[in-house]
């Protein structure tokens, strides 16, 4: 997999040439430190992948990104600052320009977190580099109001159920920012649920993706945090390296259980818990993302009597979470992003028969 390194710190880029070079399966195809000279090498060099840096002069990672959506679709994985909350922004905002992925930046060899920083920014370009992206026009932050092509919906009566729901559960991978701005931004603001939320991402991330997503949605949204009550309006984010679930009379758990699945949090622990504690009153949701987190707890949820979506491949970024979910007949609905929370706001008004 061809890899081009657009980074404008001389330092940070040698340590990004080091680490692509000691993995067999990438090569090296440019290094640059703006985003101008990114996209004039891009014809030239047809990268696979682009190691992307938010901070650059001239225009910023973020601009650049759009640009490359917009002309030459590559996939790109975000590598950022972890601690600084401009970059955070940034680095969001390029997720929901078409970037796939946000990674910590590598920081010297002699540090102790540098070999797991380094594989993990291998991982991400080896796999973001096998991902179908498009083109994006319009561009930027105008592409998360833009329509699917996709199924419409046929309206067809509610499955059966003795009371309203209490509680939505979403959970997103790869692709899951913009996504979830789309859905979580097309619902009220005086919507009747509490929204228990995971999304896969970097420990280092999870805050400041919550404090992105609380500005660019009408719903207050804060990390989850363990023993508290959940209270309908309020969107609640699994923590970083954190499993978030839902507990009896609707307090809220936060914990450092093992893995599932190769994820924590993960998906199918959440809604899973919902599954138990919920049962017909829940709602689970389960939008783009690579491998199959929240298929099985996603059938819990359907089994119990809850309503479940899944999104359609129409429009997700990456058809994998979504497709093992509709394989094994979890969700009720499979349904265009468009049409996911036009869906949602239809369930939340739903009275008991």
């Amino acid at each position: 997999m061809r890899v081009l390194v657009v980074e404008d710190s001389l330092v940070v880029r040698i340590l990004l040439t080091h680490i692509i070079a000691r993995d067999p399966r990438l090569e090296l195809a440019g290094a640059v430190e703006s985003g101008e000279e990114a996209l004039a090498v891009l014809d030239t060099v047809r990268p696979d992948v682009i190691s992307m840096d938010i901070r650059l002069p001239g225009i910023d990672g973020l601009e650049t990104t759009r640009r490359i959506m917009a002309d030459r679709p590559t996939p790109i994985v975000v590598i950022a600052d972890a601690v600084e909350d401009s970059s955070l922004k940034i680095s969001m905002n390029a997720l929901r320009a078409g970037a796939l992925s946000v990674v910590e930046k590598p920081v010297a060899t002699t540090n102790d977190g540098y070999d797991a920083v380094a594989g993990q920014i291998c991982t991400q370009l080896r796999i973001m580099a096998a991902v179908p992206v498009i083109r994006r026009r319009p561009i930027g932050a105008e592409w998360a109001s833009r329509k699917f092509a996709g199924p419409s919906e046929t309206p067809v009566p509610f499955e059966p159920v003795m009371a309203a729901p209490t509680v939505l559960a979403i959970a997103a991978s790869t692709g899951g920012p913009p996504a979830l701005a789309k859905v979580i931004g097309g619902l009220a603001a005086d919507f009747p649920l509490p929204i228990l939320l995971v999304q896969h991402m970097g420990a280092a991330f999870m805050e400041g993706f919550a404090n992105w997503l609380d500005g660019v949605v009408p719903l207050p949204v804060h990390l989850a945090r363990d023993g508290e009550m959940m209270r309908a309006g309020q969107v609640y984010v699994a923590p970083g390296d954190r499993h978030l679930e839902l507990g009896c009379g609707g307090v809220l758990r936060v914990h450092d259980a093992p893995p599932v699945g190769g994820q924590r949090p993960a998906a199918t622990v959440l809604f899973a818990s919902v599954a138990r504690q919920a049962g017909a009153q829940g709602i689970g949701v389960l939008l783009t993302g690579m491998g199959e987190d929240g298929a099985t707890g996603l059938l819990d949820m359907r089994k119990a009597g809850a309503a479940t979506v899944a999104e359609h491949e129409s429009s997700a970024v990456v058809y994998g979470m979504p497709a093992a979910a509709v394989r094994l007949s979890a969700a009720s609905r499979v349904l265009p992003l468009d049409q996911v929370a036009p869906h949602l706001l239809r369930l939340a008004q739903r009275r008991p028969a």
